[in-house]
């Protein structure tokens, strides 16, 4: 009676083992659950520079306005980029622009990044804003991503909690409303920013980063992490960091000044375009107009018009 009273005890354990392993899975059509592992403590918050907060706590924007020449469907289309960097504080319970000051406000560098550009008839916009930590020392703390163009608009997001928790809505029935998770891992989306605050701690060599969600909504590719070969090189007046995928046979090229604070003045992105047999590859280019400092938030009159005009938009 013992011996058998022990092995219906072994074997609820077993079901139970099994129960439990079974809900740390998530499968979806994007991408299973990566193992979750221990959060690792924060390093240390890095302090910034006079030069620093001189130039991004003056209650401005950076606005820098960029040429564009964008690969899609295996040509190149006109159009304008536009990179919009600004400080403010980040409430990171909610995990959203803070309204109010709060002594555990985070405060963030973000970038708004966006595209905007015509194919045949239709216009596309494309627009990514990266949180990422003034501190610089963890990852971004959120990342949202957007398309929209005649066919639909799509959406992804990325929250930084003690995983990845990344929420994705498509109008493609293969891409359609997805929410999964994954371990922390570089994300190509926050190296923009990171670059800004201090790009000699950018990283190097052999690297398991997740492509710039722009990427992947347009390759219609899994958001996961791929390999990688990353490099920086130094110059007097230019720098260049460069992200390679072999498997995914894409290169990213950002140039930007050596000395603070470091403005991105172009970049390219070498990779196939168009579907199929008509596949190809090319080279995607943006190279900047203009720059200026401005509130831009408060610019919202008629009469403020000429800013863009300024910025060649």
């Amino acid at each position: 009676m013992k011996a058998i009273s022990r092995q219906l005890i072994l074997a609820g354990l077993t079901v139970i083992g099994t129960i439990i392993a079974c809900s740390n899975v998530k499968n979806d059509t994007t991408t299973t659950r990566y193992n979750t592992l221990k959060t690792p403590q924060k390093p240390a918050a890095q302090p910034t520079s006079d030069a620093f907060n001189k130039y991004w706590y003056a209650g401005e924007a950076e606005l820098t306005s960029f040429e564009l020449e964008q690969a899609r469907y295996g040509e190149i289309h006109k159009g304008k980029a536009v990179l919009v960097y600004v400080t403010e504080d980040f409430n990171p319970e909610k995990q959203v622009k803070a309204d109010q000051r709060r002594d555990n406000n985070v405060p963030i560098l973000k970038l708004n990044a966006t595209k905007k550009f015509y194919t045949g008839v239709y216009p596309y916009s494309v627009m990514t804003s990266t949180f990422y930590p003034v501190a610089n020392n963890q990852h971004a703390i959120k990342v949202t991503s957007s398309m929209q163009e005649w066919c639909g608009h799509v959406f992804t997001q990325l929250n930084n909690r003690d995983i990845f928790d990344v929420e994705s809505y498509s109008y493609f029935e293969s891409e359609s409303d997805q929410k999964f998770s994954l371990d922390k891992v570089i994300l190509e989306d926050e190296l923009w920013t990171q670059l800004r605050i201090n790009p000699s701690q950018l990283p190097v060599g052999s690297q398991q980063i997740v492509p710039a969600f722009e990427t992947l909504r347009m390759k219609h590719i899994p958001l996961k992490t791929y390999e990688a070969t990353a490099t920086l090189t130094n110059s007097d007046s230019i720098s260049t960091y460069t992200i390679n995928y072999p498997k995914l046979n894409r290169k990213l090229e950002i140039s930007f000044n050596s000395s603070f604070p470091y403005d991105i003045l172009g970049w390219t992105e070498t990779a196939s375009s168009g579907f199929g047999n008509s596949a190809k590859i090319m080279v995607t280019k943006a190279t900047k107009i203009k720059q200026l400092k401005s509130p831009y938030w408060s610019k919202n009159s008629v009469k403020d018009s000429v800013l863009r005009k300024k910025l060649a938009l």
